[in-house]
């Protein structure tokens, strides 16, 4: 084993022993906080990182390795969203972190706990114009619930509890707490001292090491974990529940889920309560989650409705759920709209309202559970309100007819001597038989600019349900394929539906599937970038 550098700024020898076993006790103690998925990208300076991860896939951790570390990001993003725990990605220093930007971007926007790892310098070699030696540790900050770092002498300087607390401060941060903070991308950022790369015996001695640390014994899970760094985000302060009146005509109107997926059965169940009380129309984003669910109607054509939109379709009272949905139109009839307006955020205490339509004290934190404990419900839905919800329903069976003459596959009748008038492929014919063909409960990504649009318009709302994906957060096409191959990984399966310029913007994606234990389909639009960016 070799020695590191004696200098004054480095108080004593380093070995790669040291820096292998300090790199294997920080991923083992994230795994006994619940570390399951880790995406590992090459490098020199993030070897001990790479031994580390190597030794405990043996003892369950799911790994991944890739080449792109911008790719690498958004596959973990991908598998954060799809069962709600934080998946790591691992990358080496220099502009290695700066590839990772892109997809801390959409987990935090998309309130997706992410925890991005990259090795580091020591101190001793910033600023003096050491090869590599960059300021990394500031190129995530805009978009990370927090930055922590290791020691800036180099990781072997942490002591065994210094390693648990970095471990639990990281995942605590990343997880977010309901109402308090969001959950988002953390940056955890490792300064390692030369020597790095092991020779076969201190691998053998790591690799003793790893079975000890993964008992539970260990004592890692049980060292205390102190508290998650403070957000440094504006939250909204919202101490009492805002009310809306359930024996008065009003609308919900249901933008993209963001929960935790442990969270959606209470969220549903809720919804439920509220629709079944007050007897209000729900016009519902196909990212909500909602659409096809059973004992739920909703309101799926609402961007085609709101085109002209009428007197008889306005809400003296409007619930709405997470952030708005995509269509403009419906947000341009949520700024005219008079009455009140409560905005339930669970899981995302950040204002969510560019209307300027929620007035100040009217956005709730907290969950839709938590937010109808606080309301007053009639016994049965009042006469006046099932005016307004039938007049949406009634709006909504033309417009559905119309599209089925326009979009359905017409069927020839018995009666007819003519052949019925072939209907042109386009994209929102798709969208519409797509939504009829794919067998219910399979997951399905649309991805960003004409799918995602075709899909909250055309989509047939007597659909089977299924779960739909999206990642409206920055609404770029960063990244789409890989999150696909993320969300594939997590789910067992998945449908992608992408347009080509998407596809084509994120073709390293295709490097995950030769690693995927799930199954993806990708439905491939050759539309030429579609109306954006033809």
């Amino acid at each position: 084993m070799g020695t590191g550098p004696t200098s004054l700024a480095d108080p004593f020898p380093v070995t790669a022993r040291m820096n292998g076993a300090k790199a294997l006790t920080l991923l083992a103690a994230l795994m006994h906080l619940g570390l399951r998925r880790l995406v590992l990208c090459p490098g020199s300076r993030s070897a001990p990182l790479a031994v580390a991860a190597a030794l405990l896939e043996t003892h369950g951790l799911a790994l991944l390795t890739g080449i792109d570390e911008r790719s690498a990001a958004f596959l973990a993003l991908g598998m954060s969203r799809g069962d709600g725990r934080p998946a790591a990605v691992v990358t080496t220093s220099g502009t290695a972190v700066a590839e990772l930007l892109p997809a801390a971007v959409e987990a935090d926007l998309g309130t997706i706990p992410l925890l991005l790892i990259s090795a580091d310098r020591p101190a001793r070699l910033k600023g003096c114009g050491a090869n590599q030696a960059v300021p990394q540790e500031a190129f995530l900050q805009a978009s990370c619930r927090s930055l922590l770092e290791g020691p800036a002498l180099g990781l072997t300087n942490a002591t065994t509890d210094d390693l648990q607390r970095l471990a639990a401060g990281a995942l605590g941060s990343a997880c977010g707490e309901p109402g308090i903070r969001p959950a988002g991308p953390v940056h955890l950022n490792l300064p390692f001292e030369e020597p790095l790369h092991c020779d076969g015996s201190d691998l053998a001695w790591l690799k003793a090491l790893t079975r000890e640390l993964m008992e539970p014994a260990s004592g890692l899970s049980g060292v205390d974990t102190g508290t998650p760094p403070a957000w440094a985000g504006e939250a909204v302060r919202c101490p009492i529940a805002p009310r809306l009146d359930a024996t008065r005509p009003g609308v919900v109107v249901a933008g993209p889920w963001r929960g935790n997926p442990a969270d959606w059965s209470p969220h549903v169940q809720a919804l439920r309560s509220w629709l079944e009380a007050s007897g209000w129309a729900l016009l519902a984003d196909p990212l909500s989650g909602l659409r096809g669910l059973e004992g739920i109607a909703s309101i799926s054509g609402y961007d085609l409705l709101l085109e002209r939109p009428t007197d008889a379709l306005a809400s003296p009272q409007i619930l709405r759920l997470g952030s708005l949905p995509a269509s403009m139109r419906l947000q341009r009839w949520l700024q005219q709209q008079k009455g009140p307006q409560v905005l339930v955020s669970p899981g995302d205490p950040r204002r969510l309202d560019p209307l300027a339509a929620v007035a100040e004290g009217h956005q709730w934190p907290g969950g839709l559970a938590t937010w109808l404990a606080d309301q007053t419900l009639p016994p049965a839905p009042p006469v006046q309100n099932r005016v307004l919800t039938e007049a949406w329903s009634l709006a909504e069976a033309r417009a559905q007819a119309h599209l089925e003459r326009r979009l359905g596959n017409r069927q020839t009748d018995a009666s007819e001597t003519r052949a019925p008038t072939p209907i042109p492929l386009s994209e929102p014919w798709l969208a519409r038989q797509l939504s009829r063909l794919l067998p219910a409960g399979l997951p399905l990504l649309l991805a960003s600019s004409s799918p995602v649009r075709d899909w909250e318009a055309f989509a047939d709302p007597k659909a089977p349900w299924r779960p739909v994906h999206g990642f409206r957060g920055a609404s770029g096409i960063d990244g789409t394929l890989s999150i696909a191959c993320g969300l594939a990984e997590a789910l067992g399966q998945l449908v992608l539906l992408s347009g080509d310029l998407a596809l084509l913007h994120d073709a390293n994606g295709w490097l995950w599937t030769r690693q995927l234990r799930g199954r993806l389909t990708v439905v491939l639009i050759e539309n030429g970038g579609g109306g954006i960016f033809e």
